[in-house]
């Protein structure tokens, strides 16, 4: 497409002196008239005549001797966050803001010697040669305008800018999830930073390394260092697996297909480096979704071929068009700037900022976008072009609306330029309110065609995890008037750049879901890690068991009794006595001997069991879909004390429903809602009812109620409470914020509802199932039509409405009643009944309503249902009342302070006052499957509940009930609206009833007070609120969840988990001990992030009360043997070295000391993690089961003195004995002797220990015991194979294992008679 060009002169520096090119000393005034900076040359530049182009020089005909390159350069500098810079443009690249070529930079550059250099200074574009694009410099066609730093302090020095479709610099991340704890160079140091953390590994890692070191080797080397190499082996490849799958689960998730639009011009020339391909059909595009490359900008050579094709094609040109294409792509691959096109329930990929939005069936735009055609003057002649479709001479260009449009549509709200501007979003995953917000375009863009987006600039505040706030601007850049070219005078007025401030409201963060039936188009401002959502989710961390660090204490014992005994040993014999080596040698190889009392296995073992423990959860058809993500710490699951749990999704699934209502005089629910049935359509009769195409009359507050004739059986109470109900149901039908969209689905159309609170939804809908439908909604009015026979009987003019506050409670509207017939059009000057409605919270509502007496103690009985109750009345105004009340609010809406505080004021007075009394709602939100036996079972476990819930306090403490949380028997604190202010006495008053009451009370508190008191009294409430048996914060942010969590593990020291669906709870699980997530219906970022992804809440009890209690049992039994069988092996190396004289010689060399801890005694001993004290029923009927593991006794010091003292009896009695009845102290028969009895010991231990045998235990006892039978024909090394085959051996053996095994097992079977554990006490046993 031909373009033409103008050519200014510029401000070229001077020739660099000497050796320069000649050639190229040329008048540039050749070209073209000089176009200075100043304005008052401006008026004769912009009236140039086209005619002079055709006396101009092609620039192909200037002579040059060299030949040069016109690359395109990208300054990346352009964008900076902290200061307002703008962007580089090289000659062939840079255009202006109408996608002119900006040619005011020299064309020839000065040369030295034979090459062209381009000089760059670090004042960046400052001192560069080149001319800035218009959208940032102050020339005659762009006013200077103020900057946004001088605007809006609060983004000095913190801003970033944004022009729309141009490439973002490399600094801004990519907009990828990442729950990953590893990268590729911090793997390996940090998993073996984690590993050598635990006391025995580093033990291990030392006495490894010993054996390199010849004095000190006992042994093989191998013998010492496989075992560790086989640990780490293990546990790196879980950690590798693990996180590998993170990033799987991560791709899968920055794979979403996205739509942008991508601007270009019609030379199919994209306005930015954009290399990204359509990505549709799950095909991969490319790995960089930008090139750094210039081909995707003409090079100078293809401007010069341009000019001169405009000049001879008789000079007729056009100005380019931005077409607008959609590119579907990876949400990885979404850039700053980008342009997204969202629909219905689809999830927001970055952090945006809105541009346009319009009903998703309006069709307003289509793609790619193709202008719509103009004839331009013929630039030869001045006559008009001929018909396009014949000479091809006029071209096309778009006519984009006028800067006066935008300016009413500032005014409008934008809502005639296309589209409502509006939408509704979901943020219940990113701040955990069930209400929807309402987000609006802004008004500046709501009116543009997408095409135009490239005049905009945003400038946005640095990144920030404060979901609720946002400050920022946006620019409107002008447009050049096409009578710009054919000398018209200009309107200096209208080319100024228009801003408008953005907001909150202009704004969709990453991770919530658009809710409305609309598209929306929404430019990308945050990326990636940047996001509100990300910068609210702290980084995930590795977590450690308790009973791993239970574990790692009691090593630190066996290690210094080690130590000790060694010394003793070296000491008895005398320290200066000692030939063949120093004393210190000798201790250090009596260590080495010693190091089987803390095996390697144990940690190879336990890792094993996690394992099994984990494919034990997920193979649970009682929790299917449960995913164990972190297989280091099923131990946790049976050791929690304190659970903290979101709502919303968690608790609740954010369904509505108005289960319940009362009159007055009569309450109805469930199946008596019928009659309300009856009493809607006898009140809105409106005529014949078998004659449909009788014009009816429209409802009013005042008509009278219609019942059918049926003589003295219907009375005048029940005529009364009829047209109670009708009232109370017309009040809830009219007095709301909720808008019917119609939607299609399989060919069927259907009326969806939206509003940014699910419960008005909830009341609109039961309206709807009991006669009276919404239809229509507008800001002006609404419409109200009978189910029964689909006739309008209701219209109101909506004359105020008084939305809903979190200070306030309550909503209300000022409606006047239309009268007449139901088909007539309304007119402007109708008059009607005005009425004003209002409902809220009973709190706030008992003092607004006339005198009763039934609202109290209907509402208490509401709240004990765990209903949310809402309060209705109504007031009639006068004409005259109503005029009075609105100059005053007109009035008071024009103040500049204390607005707010006085339009509350206002309508207090005008209108709060004895409202007549309709009736109470009870609105439920429905509670997950199951989720009070849950809460109940739980609390029965010891396990004390937090709920956490961004939303209102109302809503939680209903809930609360409802799910019962707090039982009835238990007193609600409510603790609120605590400020920095607040004297510290004050606040500390509102602990102490508290304290005074821990078990019977539980405490309501809401996110500025929790914040005020982890800010300044953090001790003295987390000291009070972990006493008491349930807390409800709400409003809480992501980060406050998260800090409670981590105050709770470190005042407690006990073990906590936290439970979410959403990514406003990633941070509080993965704060955690255990972090749970379910798999809910807005996303997986909590079930990503967690340690244990689950389905429902339900399940959360089988996974803490059965399979927590199993596998803290198993590991704790599987350690405590583990620790048996290397103690017991050192307590005979003990014994041999007394009997040998103190010598630090092995009892057990290379083979057999390896075969002890894996072949001959691993698979029996491993088998424990079968084993289960009492069945799955048992566990769920008797609870407090769970209270005793979380005390630590199944593994705790107690326990381990006594595997202790066993281990020194047995040992002892082995090693001795075999010595005594054998005769010899260093011999192939005692050896022989000892070692049989050492291995039948512990596998008789292992079935003694067993509480419910498994085939495998059984399978793994006598397997092992044959493997050992038929390796002793190769142990001819070790062993006097002569002498194991007699019967002298076998009578040694027999004798020494009954002696070794019959007292310790006596004690224990005399222990559980007269002190039973509670297992056998559930059993029966």
């Amino acid at each position: 497409m031909a373009r033409r060009h103008q050519y200014h002169q510029p401000n070229a520096p001077d020739s660099p002196g000497d050796g320069s090119d000649s050639d190229i000393q040329l008048d540039i005034d050749e070209l073209g008239p000089n176009d200075d900076e100043d304005g008052d040359e401006d008026d004769a530049s912009s009236a140039w005549d086209h005619n002079t182009l055709d006396t101009r020089i092609p620039l192909r005909n200037l002579r040059a001797t060299h030949t040069r390159r016109f690359g395109i350069q990208r300054d990346n500098d352009a964008y900076r966050e902290g200061e307002q810079t703008t962007a580089m443009h090289h000659l062939s690249g840079g255009r202006d803001s109408n996608g002119t070529i900006e040619d005011s930079a020299p064309l020839l550059e000065a040369s030295n010697g034979s090459t062209t250099t381009r000089k760059s200074s670090p004042g960046g574009w400052r001192q560069s040669s080149l001319r800035l694009a218009k959208f940032f410099s102050s020339t005659p066609d762009s006013p200077p305008t103020t900057s946004p730093e001088t605007q809006d302090s609060s983004l000095t020095g913190t801003s970033r800018n944004i022009t729309i479709g141009q490439d973002p610099p490399p600094r801004f991340p990519p907009n990828a999830v990442s729950n990953a704890k590893y990268t590729a160079w911090s793997f390996l140091p940090r998993t073996l930073y984690n590993e050598f953390s635990f006391f025995f590994n580093m033990y291990f890692l030392l006495v490894a390394l010993s054996q390199l070191i010849p004095p000190l080797r006992v042994g093989y080397v191998s013998t010492y260092v496989f075992p560790l190499l086989f640990v780490l082996s293990i546990t790196l490849g879980k950690e590798a697996l693990s996180d590998i799958a993170r990033r799987r689960r991560d791709a899968e998730a920055n794979r979403g297909p996205y739509t942008i639009l991508r601007l270009r011009d019609p030379m199919g020339t994209s306005r930015r480096k954009d290399k990204r391909k359509d990505y549709v059909g799950g095909k991969n595009p490319p790995r960089k979704g930008r090139s750094n490359t210039s081909s995707s900008y003409p090079n100078r050579l293809d401007v010069i071929e341009e000019e001169e094709e405009i000049v001879g094609h008789n000079g007729k040109e056009s100005k380019p068009a931005i077409e607008v294409d959609e590119l579907t792509i990876r949400s990885r691959d979404i850039k700053v700037g980008d342009v997204v096109k969202l629909g219905k329930d689809q999830r927001v990929p970055a952090d945006l900022v809105i541009l346009k939005s319009f009903a998703a069936e309006s069709g307003l735009v289509t793609y790619p976008y193709r202008p719509r055609q103009e004839s331009l003057p013929n630039l030869s002649n001045g006559e008009a072009g001929s018909n396009p479709q014949t000479s091809g001479s006029a071209l096309t260009t778009p006519v984009p609306p006028t800067e006066a449009s935008l300016e009413l549509g500032k005014l409008s709200g934008g809502t005639e330029a296309g589209g409502t501007g509006e939408a509704f979003l979901r943020t219940d995953q990113l701040d955990g309110e069930t209400d929807w917000k309402l987000r609006l375009a802004s008004s500046l863009t709501q009116s543009l065609e997408p095409w135009e987006f490239s005049r905009l600039r945003i400038v946005a505040g640095r990144p920030s995890k404060k979901v609720n706030e946002f400050v920022g601007m946006i620019e409107c850049m002008p447009r050049s008037d096409p009578q710009k070219d054919s000398g018209a005078p200009q309107d200096r007025s209208s080319q100024k750049a228009l801003t408008a401030p953005l907001t909150i409201d202009n704004t969709a963060w990453a991770n919530t879901v658009l809710a409305s039936n609309v598209t929306v188009l929404a430019v990308v401002v945050y990326t990636g890690a940047q996001t509100r959502q990300a910068m609210s989710t702290t980084p995930p961390r590795s977590k450690t068991g308790l009973l791993d660090c239970e574990i790692n204490d009691l090593t630190k014992i066996l290690c210094a009794l080690t130590l000790t005994l060694s010394i003793v040993l070296v000491a008895l014999e005398g320290f200066e006595n000692r030939e063949e080596m120093k004393w210190y040698v000798a201790i250090t190889r009596f260590l080495i001997l010693f190091s089987t009392i803390i095996p390697v296995s144990l940690r190879v073992n336990l890792d094993m069991g996690k394992s099994v423990y984990a494919r034990f959860i997920e193979r649970d058809q009682g929790i299917s879909g449960t995913v164990v993500r972190t297989s280091t710490i099923p131990e946790e699951l049976g050791r929690i004390e304190y659970l903290l749990s979101d709502k919303t999704g968690t608790l609740t699934r954010n369904e509505m429903e108005l289960k319940k209502i009362h009159v007055g005089t009569v309450s109805y629910a469930n199946e008596a809602m019928d009659e309300v049935n009856s009493y809607i359509r006898q009140g809105f009769v409106t005529g014949p009812a078998d004659d449909v195409l009788e014009p009816s009359s429209l409802v009013t507050p005042s008509s009278s109620f219609h019942t059918p004739s049926a003589g003295n059986q219907t009375t005048r109470t029940r005529r009364e409470i009829g047209s109670r109900v009708r009232d109370l149901v017309l009040a809830l039908a009219l007095c709301h914020n909720v808008t019917p969209t119609a939607e299609e689905e399989d060919g069927q159309s259907f009326t969806t509802y939206q509003a940014s609170s699910p419960d008005e939804i909830a009341i609109v809908r039961w309206t709807e199932q009991v006669g009276l439908r919404l239809v229509h909604r507008d800001r002006k009015s609404i419409t109200l039509q009978s189910v029964e026979t689909s006739r309008v009987v209701v219209r109101v003019r909506i004359r105020e409405i008084f939305p809903f506050t979190s200070e306030g409670k309550r909503m209300g509207a000022i409606l006047q009643f239309l009268q007449g017939e139901a088909s007539a059009t309304p007119s402007v000057g109708d008059a009607g009944e005005i009425w004003f409605y209002q409902k809220g919270a009973d709190t706030v509502m008992t003092s607004i309503v006339a005198a009763n007496d039934w609202l109290d103690e209907e509402t208490a009985n509401m709240a004990r249902e765990g209903f949310r109750t809402l309060v209705v009345g109504r007031r009639k105004l006068s004409a005259q009342q109503y005029l009075d009340f609105s100059a005053r609010y007109k009035e008071a809406s024009l103040s500049l302070q204390n607005r707010d505080a006085r339009m509350a004021r206002v309508v207090k007075e005008h209108l709060e006052s004895s409202l007549e009394l309709l009736g109470v709602t009870g609105v439920e939100d429905k509670l997950q499957k199951d989720v009070k036996p849950s809460l109940e079972l739980l609390r029965n476990a010891g396990i004390k509940i937090w709920m956490l819930t961004g939303d209102k306090v109302e809503t939680a403490r209903c809930v609360a009930v409802s799910a019962k949380l707090v039982s009835r028997t238990q007193y609600i604190h409510t603790i609120t609206k605590l400020t920095p202010e607040t004297p510290a006495a004050s606040a500390l008053d509102a602990l102490s009833l508290l304290r005074s009451k821990p078990d019977s009370t539980a405490l309501l508190i809401d996110g500025d007070s929790l914040s005020y008191f982890l800010s300044h009294h953090r001790w003295e409430f987390i000291s009070v609120a972990v006493l008491l048996p349930a807390v409800i914060a709400c409003r809480c942010s992501p980060t406050q969840k998260a800090d409670v969590a981590y105050l709770i593990r470190q005042f407690t020291k006990k073990r906590v988990a936290c439970i979410g669906d959403g990514g406003n709870d990633v941070s509080m699980i993965q704060a955690a001990d255990v972090g749970v997530g379910i798999v809910g219906k807005e996303g997986r970022q909590a079930s990503l992030a967690a340690d244990f992804s689950i389905t429902s809440f339900h399940h959360l009890t089988k996974l803490l009360v059965w399979h927590g209690r199993n596998s803290y049992k198993r590991s704790a039994k599987l350690a405590q043997f583990i620790i048996h069988r290397g103690l017991i092996i050192s307590v005979c190396q003990t014994m041999y070295s007394i009997a040998a004289h103190y010598e630090p010689n092995a009892l057990y060399r290379d083979w057999l000391l390896v075969g002890y801890a894996t072949v001959y005694t691993m698979a029996p001993v491993f088998s424990l993690v079968l084993d289960k004290d009492v069945d799955e029923g048992l566990a769920s009927l008797y609870p407090e089961l769970y209270k005793e593991l979380t005390n630590g006794q199944s593994l705790s010091y107690r326990t381990f003195f006594v595997w202790v003292a066993i281990s020194i009896y047995q040992g002892s009695i082995i090693q001795g004995l075999s010595q005594i009845l054998v005769g010899s102290v260093d011999s192939p028969q005692m050896v022989s002797v000892s070692f049989t009895v050492l291995v039948i010991n512990e596998l008789i231990m292992v079935a003694c220990e067993v509480v419910t045998w498994h085939r495998f235990m059984v399978a793994s006892l006598l397997g092992t015991m044959a493997i050992y039978i038929g390796s002793i024909p190769f142990l001819g090394g070790y062993f006097d194979l002569a002498y194991v085959w007699s019967l002298a051996f076998a009578w040694r053996v027999a004798a020494i294992s009954a002696i070794s095994l019959i007292p310790p097992y006596s004690v224990k079977l005399l222990r559980r008679t007269l002190k039973p554990p509670s297992y056998r006490k559930v059993q029966g046993i």
